[in-house]
C-alpha cells in the first residue's frame, strides 16, 4: 500500500500544473490568434456577408466541432514532425501570407494563413495526427474565399451549361424560350443566370454539406465515401438546374417581380432540399451494394 501511494504521488507530481494552461500553450494560442483573427475578420466582412460566402459560418462551426471530435477520438502518436520540411512549409506559407497581406489579396492571404497553421500543427504534433484529422482540415478550407480566377473559370461553364439545359427542356415542352450565353429569353422577359443562381457559391455550399454527411456516415468505408462523395458536385449542379428552371417558369407565369422577391428565396430552399434528398437517395441505393461487397470480401 505504501509503495502504491508513493507511485501515485509521483504521477501526480509529474503532471503539469494548470493542465493546458501552460506558458508554452498560452504563447502558441496567442500566436495563432495574432495570425488568424485579422484575416478571418476580413473574410467575415468581405466574403461571409455575401451570398457567395454565406455558408462560411456554418462550415466553420461544424468543421471546428468535427476537428475537436476527431482529435479527441484519435489514437495517433503525437510527436514533433520532421523539422526541415515543416519549417520550409511554414516559412513559405508565412512569406506568401505577408506579401498577400501587404498587397491586399484576401483569397491568397487566407489560404496562406491556413497553410501556415497546418504546417505549424505538423511541426508540433506530427504527420500521424495530421493524417488522422485530414477530413476536418479539408472541410474547413470551404470557409475561405476561393480566388477570383477560380470563381470565373468554374462559374462561367456552369452558368452556360445550366442555361442551355433549361432552354432545351423548356423548348421541348413548347415554351417560347431562347438563350444567348447566360441570358435566357422567355416570352417578353429576359433573365440573367447570375452567379447567385448557378455559380460557385451554391456548388461550394452543397458540396461541403454533402461531404460532411457522407463522411459522418461512411468514414469507416473508404470506397463508399469516395463513391457517394463523387456524386456531390453533379448533385449540386442538378439542384442548381432545378432552381433556375423554377425561376424561369415563375417569371413566365407570375412576372419578374415575383421571381426576384420571396419566391426567389424559396427557390434557393428548393435547391438545397433537392440536393440533400438526392444525396440521401443515392446513399440509400448504394449502401446495399457496399454491404454486399464487404460481406463478399470477408
Amino acid at each position: 500500500m505504501r509503495h502504491e501511494s508513493r507511485t501515485a504521488l509521483v504521477e501526480v507530481a509529474e503532471q503539469p500544473q494548470g493542465g493546458w494552461l501552460t506558458p508554452a500553450n498560452l504563447a502558441i494560442a496567442l500566436g495563432i490568434a495574432v495570425l488568424v483573427l485579422p484575416t478571418m475578420i476580413q473574410v467575415a466582412r468581405v466574403s461571409w456577408s455575401t451570398e457567395q460566402g454565406g455558408h462560411g459560418p456554418l462550415v466553420l462551426a461544424t468543421g471546428m466541432w468535427l476537428l475537436w471530435r476527431e482529435f479527441k477520438a484519435g489514437n495517433a502518436e503525437r510527436r514533433p514532425g520532421k523539422l526541415l520540411p515543416g519549417m520550409l512549409l511554414t516559412i513559405g506559407c508565412l512569406a506568401i501570407f505577408t506579401v498577400a497581406r501587404i498587397t491586399g489579396v484576401l483569397e491568397v492571404e487566407a489560404f496562406a494563413m491556413y497553410g501556415a497553421l497546418i504546417s505549424a500543427a505538423y511541426l508540433l504534433l506530427g504527420g500521424a495526427v495530421i493524417r488522422s484529422v485530414w477530413f476536418p482540415l479539408v472541410y474547413l478550407a470551404f470557409t475561405l474565399p476561393p480566388p477570383d480566377t477560380v470563381v470565373a473559370a468554374v462559374t462561367q461553364p456552369i452558368k452556360i451549361g445550366i442555361s442551355s439545359w433549361t432552354v432545351s427542356l423548356l423548348h421541348a415542352l413548347g415554351y417560347p424560350v431562347a438563350s444567348s450565353g447566360v441570358v435566357i429569353f422567355i416570352g417578353q422577359y429576359q433573365l440573367l443566370v447570375a452567379a447567385a443562381c448557378a455559380g460557385l457559391n451554391s456548388i461550394v455550399t452543397l458540396t461541403a454539406l454533402c461531404l460532411l454527411y457522407v463522411y459522418l456516415r461512411h468514414r469507416s468505408n473508404f470506397t463508399a465515401f469516395l463513391v457517394v462523395s463523387a456524386a456531390a458536385i453533379p448533385v449540386a449542379m442538378f439542384s442548381n438546374f432545378i432552381r433556375v428552371l423554377a425561376l424561369v417558369l415563375i417569371t413566365y407565369y407570375l412576372g419578374e417581380s415575383a421571381a426576384q422577391g420571396f419566391v426567389h428565396e424559396f427557390a434557393g430552399l428548393l435547391m438545397f432540399t433537392v440536393a440533400l434528398v438526392t444525396v440521401f437517395a443515392i446513399d440509400q441505393l448504394a449502401t446495399p451494394l457496399f454491404m454486399r461487397r464487404r460481406k463478399a470480401q470477408q
